[in-house]
């Protein structure tokens, strides 16, 4: 009976045993699984944040493709344009050197034939005639170099301008970063914030208010009431462009600043809904359909932080052409800086031409002068040649001619008649 005890009591020891030994087993087991599952976890995260910056390292690449292309294109249109420039400059120096020895062999044929004849009165109005035709010349010539040098400036500004777009970007960047702490949670001070970096950006650009744009200019719809962009854009041919700035910063602060996952979700959810609503609200306003404005049918929306648009965008891939779909083009910095620099090289060739057609019109005056002046010195001869026959015709009458008065009055004294004076010799003489 006692070895049955014995045996029953071994059973049940190495019953426990095993029981224990196997719990320790599973519970090791099941530690070594977590930690493998939270490895796991942290290296799908770190993946996914290496796909985010790949994908913003793609897009900053496609970016500085597209400004190359643009310089470049801008560069060969400035190069074309100082060709013609020198060209227009060659030949006003040709028509210059033709008109000037023209001008001088008819001077010389003229001043030649009648010699002394000229008195101080005619003296005096070839000056007055050769003076404006003079000041048109230089005026002409200093409009020429003028432009010449208005290019050159232009071309120099344009490099360094793009040389200078990506580090201005980044500067912009950090600077809303460091900001975004101190705006969130004020709608109206971030909405105050996003107009300065906007006007900003626009005097960046090489673009001058007042000019090239305007902030804050009221106009009143069909209903009566009161609308006022934030920016109208002015364009060559009396064209306008809207610009509107609209920040969402404090969904996306908290999202960085947030470490629950789930909390994180939902924090990028209400930044994107944020984004639309800011479109929803832009497009109630329509703004491209002010009668006072000639704009096209969309309005650009800026957003104020490039990563904070990304990030949206990544996650509401639709956002972009909803937007589109709404009359709404939406704009970040980096983005809206290229626009703008295309657009001020845009005005800088508007206003080359301008006055390219003012070199012309001068020219065309300038032509127009000369050839009245021509005419006026042609005239002039006219009426020198009819003095000069006039002259020789009374002088024959006076002194050369059959019958003529000084040989007739010398007749006169030698018969007797009494004088005080006498006739100069070399009127005798004749």
């Amino acid at each position: 009976m006692t070895m049955i005890y014995v045996l029953i009591a071994s059973s049940i020891s190495f019953s426990l045993a095993w029981i224990i030994h196997s719990y320790i087993n599973t519970h090791k087991f099941t530690r070594e699984r977590t930690e493998k599952i939270i490895s796991e976890s942290k290296r799908e995260s770190a993946y996914l944040q290496l796909d985010e910056a790949k994908d913003e390292l793609r897009m900053n690449r496609e970016t500085i493709v597209k400004l190359n292309a643009s310089l470049s294109e801008k560069e060969t249109q400035n190069l074309n344009l100082l060709e013609k420039l020198e060209t227009q400059k060659q030949d006003l120096d040709k028509l210059q050197s033709k008109f000037s020895m023209e001008f001088e062999n008819l001077a010389n044929r003229i001043f030649d034939e009648k010699s002394s004849k000229f008195t101080m009165q005619n003296k005096d109005n070839m000056e007055t005639i050769l003076k404006p035709f003079g000041d048109k010349i230089a005026d002409f010539k200093k409009k020429v170099e003028e432009v010449h040098t208005i290019d050159l400036q232009a071309r120099s500004e344009l490099q360094g301008g793009l040389n200078k777009l990506f580090e201005l970007n980044q500067q912009m960047t950090k600077d809303a970063h460091n900001l975004t702490l101190a705006l969130k949670g004020e709608s109206k001070t971030q909405g105050v914030w996003g107009e300065l970096i906007l006007k900003r950006i626009l005097e960046i650009s090489g673009l001058q208010e007042g000019r090239e744009f305007r902030t804050q200019v009221s106009f009143t719809n069909e209903e009566g009431k009161q609308q006022q962009p934030d920016v109208i854009l002015n364009l060559p041919d009396n064209k306008n462009m809207i610009i509107d700035s609209k920040v969402s910063l404090t969904a996306y602060e908290k999202y960085y600043s947030e470490e629950d996952e789930e909390k994180r979700k939902r924090l990028l959810k209400d930044h994107v809904n944020s984004v639309r609503t800011h479109m929803k609200l832009l497009s109630q306003k329509n703004y491209q359909h002010i009668h006072q404005m000639n704009s096209p049918d969309f309005v650009l929306m800026f957003l104020p932080i490039d990563p904070a648009f990304g990030l949206a965008l990544q996650n509401d891939p639709n956002l972009y052409s909803d937007a589109f779909e709404m009359n709404i083009i939406i704009v970040s910095p980096l983005s809206l800086l290229a626009t703008l620099k295309t657009i001020s090289s845009i005005w800088r060739t508007e206003y080359q031409n301008r006055n390219a057609m003012e070199i012309a019109r001068q020219g065309g005056d300038l032509y127009d002068k000369f050839v009245g002046f021509i005419e006026d010195l042609k005239r002039l001869g006219s009426q020198i040649q009819t003095s000069q026959n006039t002259y020789e015709d009374a002088l024959k009458k006076l002194s050369t001619g059959k019958g003529n008065l000084v040989h007739r009055a010398e007749k006169i004294k030698k018969l007797g008649a009494k004088t005080n004076k006498c006739l100069p010799m070399e009127m005798l003489d004749i």
